[in-house]
């Protein structure tokens, strides 16, 4: 190694440049860092909600990865985790950036198709609900549900209606299915007897007044 920074310490940064090159964003991730740099903030911070109300499950099954970019979060705490997303573009993406160091089970389904082969004691889905057509909602989260072991646990993550006033037109474009808090819930409790909700602002997830807030979060336990 030629150059060296000025202070020691930080040495291990080139150390790791010459080693292994620079990561790379995903597809998704790289347009939202181009066209508004803080959405990432806001992302990353709902993976790590989901990473550390799953942490020490052994099994987890993420739906809807996109370019699986955040899911690296999760890895973090959890045994094992199974990415799967419908569109072969972001799958391909995320299998090509894959690091060894963080590697997870990555492959194209349709949830709409079917349960995800296996059990899994976690089950969580950000930015997914709100693209499923009504009708098609309750043939998503039975199979959702249905991959979920004995006592499981799903976090579902979705922008609330009253928050799509303010939403970008690529967002707003795909989102045919927001939901208030109150019926975000209502929906959960059909699946699971114990569903908590959480409000969230930019990158802050918080119990306060659900109408105010820009997404929501359903924790939900004890699958009926």
């Amino acid at each position: 190694m030629k150059r060296k920074t000025r202070e020691p310490q930080y040495r291990r940064i080139l150390e790791k440049f010459e080693e292994k090159g620079l990561e790379n964003l995903g597809l998704m991730t790289s347009q939202a860092w181009d066209d508004d740099p803080k959405r990432l903030a806001f992302t990353l911070a709902r993976y790590k909600f989901v990473a550390k109300m799953l942490s020490g499950r052994s099994r987890v099954l993420e739906v809807g990865c996109a370019d699986a970019f955040g899911t690296r979060i999760v890895c973090q705490e959890v045994g094992e985790v199974t990415a799967v997303d419908f569109d072969p573009i972001f799958v391909e993406d995320a299998n090509k950036r894959m690091r060894s160091k963080w590697r997870f089970n990555c492959f194209e389904h349709d949830m709409l198709a079917g349960p995800v082969p296996g059990k899994f004691n976690g089950v969580f889905a950000l930015d997914v609900l709100e693209h499923i057509v009504p009708e098609d909602e309750a043939k998503f989260l039975e199979n959702l549900t249905a991959s979920l072991a004995p006592h499981g646990v799903a976090i579902i993550g979705m922008p609330s209606i009253e928050s799509q006033a303010y939403a970008s037109d690529i967002s707003r474009a795909g989102h045919v299915n927001c939901k208030s808090m109150p019926d975000l819930k209502k929906t959960m409790e059909k699946y699971f007897f114990n569903v908590f909700m959480f409000s969230m602002n930019d990158e802050v997830v918080h119990t306060g007044y659900h109408k105010m807030a820009q997404y929501l979060m359903a924790l939900c336990c004890e699958r009926r």
